[in-house]
């Protein structure tokens, strides 16, 4: 994983220089320390906030500073500019900051309500699962499971990555999002490429290779 720098006028980058200028940036966060850094923001605002010693609003969202103050617990070299830092850089928008609050964008256990968005929703979405899990998968559709919404993507390739995480060899699950959403399911993007919904029932799935 790339470090976090910064550029004095173009922002917080994960390169080794800035992408629009050219210019040497500083260094904020190594790769190592940017990637324990996320997971504890990750854990803290999706899962375990009362672990962190934060209280999440009913919309997700914690106060900054005491984000901060939790992490800089964890990790002594923490600091504003790097929990900054790391939410601007991460490619798949899991975190938000607003003023003096921050929270995830998805991927909950614990029971928020995230607003719905109108932002445009494609009209195939794609699901990485485990091939043990396709006869269930085809019966009952996709469920949150652990979660509290099922999580989708918009690519191919972003779907078998996150598959992975479950299995060494996952399947492809083609997710006809416009039929969806005409029947009246709702699909809500969050972050960068990723999109959430209560369930995808079976009638809207296509299987991509796989076990027949």
């Amino acid at each position: 994983m790339h470090g976090v720098r910064e550029c004095p006028d173009h922002g917080f980058v994960a390169a080794d220089s800035c992408p629009d200028c050219g210019a040497d940036v500083s260094i904020v966060l190594s790769g190592d320390r940017r990637e324990r850094l996320s997971r504890f923001l990750s854990y803290a605002l999706r899962h375990g906030p009362g672990d962190a010693g934060i209280e999440l609003t009913d919309a997700g969202w914690a106060p900054f500073v005491e984000v901060v103050a939790a992490a800089t617990e964890q990790y002594d070299w923490v600091g504003e500019t790097a929990v900054r830092g790391v939410v601007a850089v991460d490619p798949k928008g899991r975190f938000e900051l607003d003023g003096d609050r921050i929270r995830a964008t998805y991927g909950h256990s614990v029971d928020v309500d995230l607003e719905s968005t109108d932002r445009p929703v494609p009209d195939t979405l794609y699901h990485g699962t485990d091939p043990d899990s396709v006869a269930k998968i085809r019966r009952e559709g996709l469920r949150p499971m652990s979660r509290q919404l099922v999580h989708l993507s918009d690519s191919e390739a972003e779907a078998l990555a996150v598959g992975s995480r479950h299995a060494a060899d996952p399947v492809l699950l083609v997710v006809d999002a416009a039929a969806m959403l005409n029947a009246g399911h709702d699909i809500t993007k969050r972050g960068r490429g990723v999109y959430t919904t209560e369930r995808v029932p079976p009638r809207f799935l296509t299987l991509v290779g796989g076990p027949e």
